[in-house]
């Protein structure tokens, strides 16, 4: 076996976190170290094989293609179900993102796990959860991909239910399982239909396909396809389970409702874009952009500092999709990778103030911890700033894009609903920033607080100070930032940004292009981003800094708070339950009951059969031997008749 081969490493990327699953599994649930050392090992080995897979690239071929292989898996009469890998420019940075981020947050999971007693079992999903992303980035076809893509709504069940015997988190690991089979429905109903009108799922036979001139793309395929999106995404109106699964433990917050998992419907959502129709798009930006506002402005209504994060993943999630929408599916996956980065890194700075203030959640009931954990704060700050596009760092560089990409499409409602979007992360941050860092403690646990140890620190360190800062730098340095014989651009491999750099100089030289007042687009969108920082993120902490020990929106303005706090899409759906879904359950169970299983079974083909075979009992079965001479001669008599008749 050549071990240097493309098919080799990524073979052994699908089989060493499997493995790992089941020897933690078998071995060392009850194991405090055992466990741990293993999923570590896999992620650093899947970590080493990924980038030694991505640096031996060259320029990719048709298509932006690297590598594709098929391999017949299964044969049913004229149908086959194959396995492959397909490895193009939008999979080679995933693949980064996902072993990269997934190798720090398992890092950060040895510490934040250390009292837990079944981190055995944790450890053990993680592995499963790496098996099944990876198996999902790698897919060379939509059955493929279906396969992983519900293992890993298996996995991530398993996760969020980690501590099971809790109520809240038993019917969050629920709630995520069920919402997502919604949207896996119409997934496979789309692949199916898919299969049927093209005769293939293979993603480049379709690409192929849809090359030909004058090809027209299905609507009804489209919108199926994209409820797999939806579920996974968490976008309306299947983002209900997104901020329940913040019952499991941080670090799943972190790699699977922040950095993988959720971004899977964004990544399937580019590699699927040749065959969305126009209505198709349309949708998702609407939907899409809606979500952003929304979900940026909801996450001011939470003082659990978890679930405000998810709201704020709800939103840049509907950055996301809303880019797509506005047909940029590069920068969409730039975002993607972007947000990987800062997200993650607040997600882990989040476990690590939970950590140090004993499990505590409540915002309102922290304060003072800048002092107390420098190295955390500095993190988050500049996490915090990077998912507010301050100019310069991670997230400006794509988060700009997608702002200035509705702006040059002159599609204007779209782009106040993304402002509005990007004013309410402001918000959140510097809301966040002000009640978790600054002030004074307000509460035991948080004036006990103190710095997590380096199992934690330097995943901190590495995701939120380096990569929340510079992961962009190579888009603005060009040819300045390449290293490693011209391999890495910067922080990351030159076949990560291929898929996204041509797009990004292109709308930024269109920006430059349009003056409106003698000023370029370019420098208006500075200062857009700059007020919306200076308004939202510098009002947010000194408007939350004038009450302590409670939210100042909350106590100055209830209305308001409560309308953003209240969960609308529940309410609407416990009603559909409570009130349709139920009684029509109970209308069909009282037919079943009643008529189906009483009536016709029971007493049709049960009672009946029944009464005749006591009768006959009786009658034939009488235990008297002259009975059965009369009956034995009667019989004769009838079949001596029907002979001679016949």
């Amino acid at each position: 076996m050549n071990f240097d081969s493309p098919e080799c490493l990524l073979s052994l990327m699908l089989a060493v976190p499997l493995c790992a699953a089941g020897i933690s599994g078998l071995f060392f649930r009850k194991s405090r170290h055992g466990a741990p050392v293993v999923s570590c090992l896999a992620a650093g080995m899947m970590l080493v094989c990924a980038l030694k897979l991505l640096l031996s690239f060259g320029e990719p071929g048709a298509g932006g293609v690297f590598l594709a292989s098929n391999y017949e898996w299964l044969k049913l009469g004229s149908f086959n179900l194959n396995i492959g890998f397909l490895i193009d420019q939008n999979a080679a940075t995933m693949l980064f993102v996902v072993t990269f981020v997934a190798f720090w947050i398992h890092i950060f999971s040895v510490g934040y796990m250390d009292d837990d007693k079944a981190r055995g079992r944790f450890f053990t999903g993680l592995s499963i959860f790496m098996f099944s992303i990876t198996g999902i980035v790698v897919a060379n076809n939509l059955l493929m991909t279906f396969i992983f893509w519900e293992l890993v709504g298996f996995s991530s069940y398993m996760l969020i239910a980690h501590y099971f015997d809790k109520d809240y988190a038993a019917a969050a690991s629920k709630k995520a399982f069920i919402v997502n089979r919604v949207g896996d429905l119409g997934f496979l109903v789309g692949i199916v239909l898919c299969q049927a009108n093209y005769g293939t799922t293979d993603l480049s036979a379709l690409q192929t396909i849809f090359a030909g001139a004058g090809f027209e793309k299905s609507t009804l395929i489209g919108l199926l396809l994209m409820c797999g999106f939806l579920g996974k995404s968490a976008q309306f109106p299947l983002h209900v389970w997104l901020t329940d699964a913040m019952a499991g433990p941080t670090p799943v917050s972190a790699l699977i409702h922040a950095a993988t998992m959720v971004a899977a419907g964004v990544y399937f959502m580019v590699r699927m874009f040749f065959m969305l129709a126009d209505p198709v798009l349309d949708v998702m930006l609407w939907s899409c952009a809606g979500m952003a506002a929304l979900g940026g402005l909801c996450a001011l209504g939470q003082k659990d500092i978890k679930k405000s994060l998810a709201y704020s993943t709800l939103s840049h999630l509907g950055f996301m999709g809303a880019a797509i929408g506005l047909r940029l599916p590069e920068i969409a996956l730039l975002h993607m990778a972007m947000h990987a980065f800062f997200k993650a890194t607040l997600f882990l700075c989040s476990g690590s103030v939970i950590h140090a203030c004993h499990h505590e959640q409540d915002m309102t009931k922290m304060g003072g911890l800048a002092k107390k954990m420098p190295l955390t704060f500095l993190s988050f700050l500049i996490a915090g700033l990077s998912i507010c596009a301050f100019p310069w760092f991670a997230g400006w560089y794509s988060k700009d894009m997608i702002l200035s990409g509705a702006l040059l499409a002159g599609n204007w409602p779209a782009f106040a609903l993304l402002i509005v979007a990007a004013l309410g992360s402001a918000l959140y941050t510097g809301r966040m920033t002000q009640l978790v860092f600054f002030g004074k403690s307000q509460s035991d646990n948080a004036s006990h607080a103190h710095e997590s140890g380096l199992w934690m620190t330097v995943p901190l360190f590495v995701l939120g100070v380096v990569y929340s800062l510079g992961a962009g730098w190579g888009l603005s340095g060009g040819k300045a930032f390449l290293w490693l014989d011209g391999k890495f651009n910067g922080l990351l491999p030159v076949t990560v940004f291929g898929s996204f750099e041509h797009k990004y100089h292109e709308l930024h030289h269109a920006l430059a292009g349009v003056e409106v007042g003698g000023f370029t687009y370019v420098e208006l969108m500075l200062a857009v981003g700059l007020a919306i920082l200076l308004i939202g993120g510098a009002g947010a902490f000194f408007f939350y800094g004038t009450v302590r020990g409670a939210d100042a929106l909350q106590r100055k303005m209830p209305g308001l708070y409560h309308a953003l706090e209240f969960r609308w899409t529940d309410t609407l759906y416990d009603w559909y339950v409570a009130k349709v879904q139920q009684p029509i359950a109970n209308a069909v169970g009282f037919v079943d009951v009643f008529f189906v299983n009483g009536v016709t079974v029971r007493g049709l083909f049960g009672g009946i059969p029944a009464i005749l075979g006591l009768m006959s009992r009786r009658l034939l079965h009488a235990g008297n031997l002259h009975g059965y001479v009369y009956w034995f001669a009667l019989g004769a008599l009838l079949y001596g008749a029907v002979m001679f008749f016949a």
